[in-house]
This record gives C-alpha cells, structure tokens and sequence, in this order.
C-alpha cells in the first residue's frame, strides 16, 4: 500500500470542508469535538505476511478546526515495535447524526524498531480508513485498516500494514 490512505484522508476531509464548513463562515473555524480515548487491537501485517498482535492507546481533542479533529496515539506491537505519534482525524460523525460513519485519519510519528520489521528510519506517517458504529452513550466501536510508511523519506520503505479493532468511549 502507497500513499492511497493519506489520498482518502485529504479527499474526504478536504471535501467535507468545501462542502460544509467554507460555507458556513471559516473553513477552518473551531468547534467542540467528542474528545474521546480509544483502546484498539491489531494484527500487524508485513509484505502480506501477518507479523504479530498490535495494541494501541489514543485520544481525541475536544476540539476540532473545520473538518479535522487533532488526534494522538500511540503502539506497542509484541515484537516490542514502538509507534507514537499525533495528527488528524476526519470523522462523517461531523455532519451526520447517522450511528454509522468512516473516519480517515493522518498521523505523523515516531518508529522504534525493536525486535520488530525494518521500516527504514524513524519518522513514519500512520494513515487508516475504518467504518465504525456510534452508540447512544457515544462511544464508538470500529474496524480499520491502516498502512504506516516512511513516505519514502529513506532508501528503505517497505511499509506496514494492520487491521485492527478499535473501542473508544467518551470523555468529559
């Protein structure tokens, strides 16, 4: 997988603001947000090849500016693999009280390899597509899929993939 999950993120969100919040006053106006904390698990995928579990903590800002919701995270795989990192978030839960939504996020961070896959570097950008259901109390539960490269910043960029389960409850 290339850089087709940053693409899905920048046209989703890009044309959530045209779309609503340029029209309204400032397309990067602020707004509350759900902040939200999320606990998720994944099965970590390399070259097609299904590496090991993946465990991720995140959270939400209460805030977001038009249609991006800043976000930051961070996993551990049980290879001892390290990711942590901050970005945005896109969520059709802006604009629709529908209980079921996509996100697309985009998130720059920090790699350490561990016993985990050479990823050529440090600096790796962490990008997900995921359909999710809203309930009454808020929280959310979701399937994602998210590639994290290096985006050919290094020689070496092989790119890792994980399908994952996310749970995320309210915060206030």
């Amino acid at each position: 997988m290339d850089g087709t999950l940053a693409l899905i993120f920048l046209l989703t969100s890009l044309s959530d603001m045209g779309l609503n919040d340029c029209k309204t006053g400032g397309c990067l106006q602020q707004h509350d947000a759900t902040a939200r904390v999320s606990v998720q698990g994944a099965r970590v995928v390399f070259q097609e090849e299904e590496q090991s579990d993946e465990i991720y903590f995140g959270y939400d800002m209460p805030n977001r500016l038009g249609p991006f919701q800043p976000t930051i995270g961070g996993s551990l795989t049980g290879e001892n693999a390290l990711w942590v990192g901050g970005g945005l978030k896109w969520s059709s839960q802006n604009f629709s009280d529908f209980p079921i939504f996509i996100e697309t996020s985009l998130m720059p961070g920090l790699y350490a390899r561990g016993g985990g896959e050479n990823l050529g570097g440090s600096l790796h950008f962490r990008s997900a597509f995921g359909l999710g259901y809203r309930f009454d109390n808020g929280a959310t539960l979701s399937v994602l899929y998210d590639h994290r490269s290096n985006g050919d910043t290094q020689a070496l960029n092989p790119g890792l993939e994980t399908i994952a389960i996310r749970y995320a409850f309210v915060i206030d």
